[in-house]
């Protein structure tokens, strides 16, 4: 775990030996299971811990505060990034994952257990429903989505779980792409209750392709009608 130990330290992080241990854990588990269930192309040790691992504790350094002992909400976690490495290096975190495909699901209720993770839920369903269920609802400190959508549709899906004064945060790539993005989502950070708080530029070993991470403050209540029906964000965003 070489580069994952080079890119904690420059995040400024000291990672244990049972924190190591515990990803490779991961990477290995994560290895068996993608030969019967389809979780991601990245599969090399070395690409996995810089692509997935330390890709996924960029959020720390995005946050000029991070909610250590705080509730998170991976939406759309696939293979469990980046809620699971978050989970690994702060342990207090009360982490919920939240995946609409039932096998990888099995795979993250799995992981659970295989890294002994207290205070971590997995739960099945689309944003668009699970957003109107009362106990998720605005409920949590921090929102994380990476790869999950562009920016209208993604703050769709990932405010309205966010309390007032949390963050939501979104992997990007700067560029032109972004940029469109960002003048696109202005409608739904109006309508939503989000602002642009932050764009945090990605420098770490292995990670020089331009990585962004975009910080959302949650700053008004999502009015209760969104997110819209199921299905209905992605064929009409904001």
């Amino acid at each position: 775990m070489d580069l994952l130990l080079e890119g904690a330290a420059q995040l400024d992080m000291v990672l244990t030996d049972r924190q190591l241990d515990q990803f490779t854990l991961y990477y290995l588990e994560l290895v068996q299971w993608n030969q019967r269930v389809n979780l991601t192309n990245i599969t090399g040790f070395e690409e996995v811990q810089v692509k997935h691992f330390l890709d996924s504790l960029t959020a720390i350094s995005a946050l000029k505060q991070f909610p250590v002992g705080g509730s998170l909400l991976d939406l759309g976690t696939g293979a469990g990034f980046p809620g699971l490495p978050l989970k690994l290096v702060h342990p207090g975190l009360k982490l919920t994952l939240a995946e609409s495909v039932g096998k990888k699901v099995g795979f993250l209720e799995h992981m659970a257990g295989e890294l002994a993770l207290d205070e971590t839920q997995v739960i099945r369903g689309r944003a668009e429903a699970l957003a109107h269920d009362p106990g998720l609802r605005e409920g949590f400190d921090l929102v994380t989505a990476r790869g999950l959508a562009r920016m209208p549709l993604l703050l769709e899906y990932c405010l309205p779980f966010c309390r007032v004064g949390g963050k939501t945060l979104a992997w990007k790539h700067s560029g032109t792409n972004l940029n469109d993005e960002l003048v696109a989502a202005e409608r739904a950070l109006e309508l939503l209750g989000g602002e642009i708080s932050r764009i945090y530029q990605v420098e770490l070993v292995g990670l020089t392709d331009g990585r962004v991470v975009v910080v959302v403050e949650k700053v008004r209540s999502t009015p209760e009608n969104y997110p819209r029906r199921t299905g209905i964000p992605a064929k009409r965003p904001l």
